[in-house]
């Protein structure tokens, strides 16, 4: 199947939008008649505007606080977004169950039916497509702040329709970052497609003046993934919903770890997504920042965890990301309640707070990080677009065959998996195993020469084991996976 990185046409985009809501028994809600959303949107305040809201704080330099949170139960599931508002959220999320991630409504039907006659939630997240407009309406109108659906969906197509007409004016993922790292079987053929029409529907409101935004999930695998990896598969992304008309895109990056490369990605993220944006003809995109806290995994003890918690705060703030999106105190235990998520969002908000007005100092060290960061973009970057022929849709397709794209720890069978990520002595996360990695090897050579370092200092071998170690390190309360640790 051929795919390239055109617009949808409109007589492209009507036809896919017929054969999608003429699958499914929600398709014939008549609350998905575009004119009827175009109107109901219309109406979204700009306060309950996610476009309008990130693109404010952008400007202003402040750092908005955003939770994960959802629950299958309709009733409890507005009460847990009220309860988040409350507690000082400054963006809410919904995030979706898994059956509905996989297209699987009956189960997720049969999951709400169990969830209501046991009172307890069976289902880990909301289903929002079994819901249907007007109850994601009912969650929309209950709260003062906007709201984003965030889930993990290869195929979001009508997911997208139903949300969006509910006023939930932000979803997450893409055709990339929500295959890759979240599926085995589906091609980027497919997934990449299925968010162009995705994109395409934003686009589709944005011609008749209401901005949507638009992100795609950064942390990817959210284990040990070098920065230009992530920078660029977010650029991609943000190319590729540009195209089918996106001006509002929020392109994320989790964090690493080491300070200073947190730091120095999250100012090339910016950076360097505008740049290829103009590059690409996309000049008047408004571009923001998100910055996930610690993906990996977490102490199990509730005063270390809160630690990590606030260090990722200190990260957002310095490194001036738009939002950040925050973890609780009971991340190793497991689903967390809604007052260990309060927890979470008040000790992330105190310290964005205090350290508003303050700045990272620039250092010769920050600037060769980022410097560094935006040579491998580049070269990642060169090398998808001549594998493109000059279309990073196909490009990008071509790049994952070959691994000159490569995302580590990924289950996708389109994704080569070659590639092994390690930290060097100071910490950050470096190449151990480049694979067919899109580098040069002036590249190669300063990965290899960084972890060398470590392996010398630590007198061990330059193997496999440094990425172990560095896998359950900041669980164990270090950031390095030192040999004497284990």
């Amino acid at each position: 199947m051929k795919l390239n990185n055109k617009k949808l046409s409109m007589d492209e985009f009507l036809k896919i939008r017929k054969e999608i809501l003429s699958s499914y028994i929600t398709g014939s809600d008549p609350l998905l008649d575009l004119d009827q959303a175009v109107e109901y949107l219309k109406n979204v305040p700009n306060h309950k505007n996610m476009a309008y809201v990130l693109n404010k704080a952008g400007q202003e330099g402040r750092t908005l606080v955003q939770p994960r949170a959802g629950t299958p139960i309709l009733k409890e599931h507005i009460e847990l977004m009220k309860y988040l508002e409350q507690a000082g959220a400054d963006l809410l999320p919904t995030t979706i169950d898994s059956y509905t991630r996989q297209n699987r409504y009956k189960e997720a039907e049969d999951g709400i039916k169990e969830s209501e006659r046991l009172n307890r939630a069976l289902l880990n997240g909301f289903p929002a497509v079994n819901y249907g407009v007007e109850n994601c309406r009912k969650v929309y109108e209950a709260i003062n702040v906007p709201i984003q659906a965030r889930h993990g969906t290869p195929d979001a197509r009508l997911l997208a329709e139903i949300i969006h007409a509910a006023g939930w004016t932000s979803n997450e993922g893409g055709g990339i970052s929500y295959n890759i790292p979240y599926a085995k079987n589906i091609s980027l053929v497919d997934s990449i497609k299925y968010w162009q029409y995705c994109d395409r529907l934003v686009g589709y409101y944005q011609e008749r003046g209401i901005t949507l935004n638009r992100e795609p999930f950064g942390p990817l695998t959210g284990t040990l993934v070098p920065p230009s990896i992530s920078h660029t598969i977010a650029i991609v992304e943000a190319i590729l919903a540009a195209t089918q008309g996106v001006k509002s895109i929020t392109v994320g990056y989790g964090q690493c770890g080491n300070v200073t490369q947190d730091i120095a990605a999250l100012k090339t993220l910016k950076i360097k997504t505008e740049e290829y944006l103009h590059r690409f003809g996309f000049k008047d995109v408004d571009v923001t920042t998100v910055f996930h806290q610690w993906m990996g995994g977490f102490p199990n003890n509730e005063a270390e965890a809160m630690g990590l918690i606030s260090m990722s705060a200190t990260v957002a703030a310095l490194g001036k990301a738009t939002k950040m999106i925050t973890k609780t105190p009971y991340e190793s235990i497991g689903i967390p309640t809604k007052e260990a998520n309060e927890r979470g969002i008040k000790a992330s908000k105190f310290v964005a707070s205090l350290l508003k007005d303050q700045q990272f100092p620039h250092s010769e060290e920050l600037f060769r990080e980022m410097h560094q960061i935006e040579i491998e973009i580049d070269s990642l970057m060169d090398n998808i677009i001549k594998a493109g022929k000059g279309d990073i849709a196909s490009g990008i397709i071509e790049a994952f065959k070959s691994g000159i794209i490569d995302v580590p720890f990924a289950p996708s069978k389109y994704n080569l998996g070659k590639i092994l990520p390690a930290r060097d002595n100071q910490g950050y996360i470096r190449i151990l195993e480049f694979g067919n990695l899109g580098f040069n090897d002036e590249i190669k050579e300063f990965h290899k020469s960084r972890i060398q370092e470590r392996v010398d200092y630590e007198k061990r071998t330059f193997s496999f084991d440094l990425t172990v170690d560095d896998i359950y390190a900041v669980s164990m309360g270090s950031l390095i996976g030192r040999k004497q640790n284990k």
